[in-house]
């Protein structure tokens, strides 16, 4: 349902705000000394959208975020933000963006609220009532009074998102804004993300939390070693390979019938035990047929899906069997 949300967000937008472009690069690249970090990277990212930027460890996540915000240089390529050149537009174009890249850099002995108003006033001054509206965004108003350091790992990095917010800014680019997050406050987390995307915000996030950045995403794009592997909404990843999830008695006794048949030969049992198969001529209604004549009548059918996860390490395995 969060995942439908997610893609329902874009669609709220006028046909032409959707189809705006809010990032794109073109054959993004960074070299340090032999070693190539980022491979010719071409993103697009639309007005609305919240997309999920996923790689392994070392994969180029963090370095390729870190050239969107100009904090480092790229050895080759092109960004454009909103149509514009960042490299040539960089003073216009950087205050439309909010940033949370690790662990955000804060005020310890200054409270919650202190930390935003002394950002605000880098930014030229935020008002009153801004940081009142993020300090309801982000949940923090009950704390906003307390020092800093009193505040969890979790508390802290909500702030950090705070101070991403206050501009108001166009597109929210955030590593892992969930980290240290219990799982409320990841819930919490996610209906922001949501609701910044209904507003027509895009947000571009990284994540190794790939459970959730299933439910918050509309689409993900999968890097490994640099280089673009796949760009693909959620629901085109998760997607079954043709597959049902059936639930029946005598699941074992269903398995064996099933795999001697020529279009079942791939049916398995899950950990769970349910019982995952092809259907002839791919229809559920004939595998529903042929299990209820065989005296196997399924308690529920429905067409099978892959978590994330999964997907993740399928690809990231191909790609190293490509190398």
């Amino acid at each position: 349902m969060q995942a439908k949300n997610a893609l329902a967000a874009a669609t709220m937008l006028s046909s032409s705000q959707a189809n705006e472009t809010a990032l794109r690069t073109y054959d993004l690249t960074k070299h340090y000394g032999s070693r190539v970090a980022v491979d010719h990277l071409n993103l697009e990212v639309r007005r609305g959208e919240i997309v999920g930027f996923l790689g392994p460890n070392g994969a180029g996540k963090t370095t390729s975020i870190r050239m969107l915000l100009s904090l480092i240089a790229p050895t080759s390529g092109r960004i454009e933000l909103f149509g514009r050149d960042l490299a040539s537009e960089r003073a216009h174009l950087l205050p439309r963006i909010g940033a949370l890249v690790e662990t955000p850099a804060l005020y310890l002995h200054m409270t919650g609220q202190g930390n935003l108003r002394a950002v605000g006033a880098v930014l030229g001054g935020v008002s009153r009532q801004r940081i009142e509206t993020v300090l309801s965004q982000i949940g923090l108003q009950a704390r906003q009074k307390d020092r800093v350091r009193t505040y969890s790992l979790g508390m802290k990095q909500r702030l950090g998102v705070g101070i991403a917010l206050l501009n108001n800014p166009d597109l929210l680019i955030l590593d892992e804004p969930a980290n240290g997050l219990d799982p409320a406050g990841i819930v919490e987390m996610r209906d922001l993300m949501h609701q910044l995307a209904n507003e027509g915000k895009t947000v571009f996030l990284s994540s190794h939390l790939l459970g959730e950045m299933q439910q918050i995403c509309s689409r993900v794009i999968f890097i490994n070693a640099g280089k673009l592997i796949a760009d693909k909404t959620v629901a085109e990843l998760t997607r079954g390979q043709g597959e049902y999830a059936v639930q029946l008695e005598h699941a074992q006794d269903a398995l064996v019938l099933l795999q001697q048949q020529p279009w079942g030969k791939r049916a398995r049992l899950d950990s769970n035990g349910t019982l995952l198969t092809p259907a002839p001529q791919e229809s559920g209604r004939d595998l529903y047929a042929f299990l209820a004549q065989a005296g196997f009548p399924p308690d529920s059918l429905v067409p099978a899906t892959q978590d994330l996860e999964e997907v993740f390490f399928s690809l990231i395995n191909a790609h190293k069997g490509d190398k």
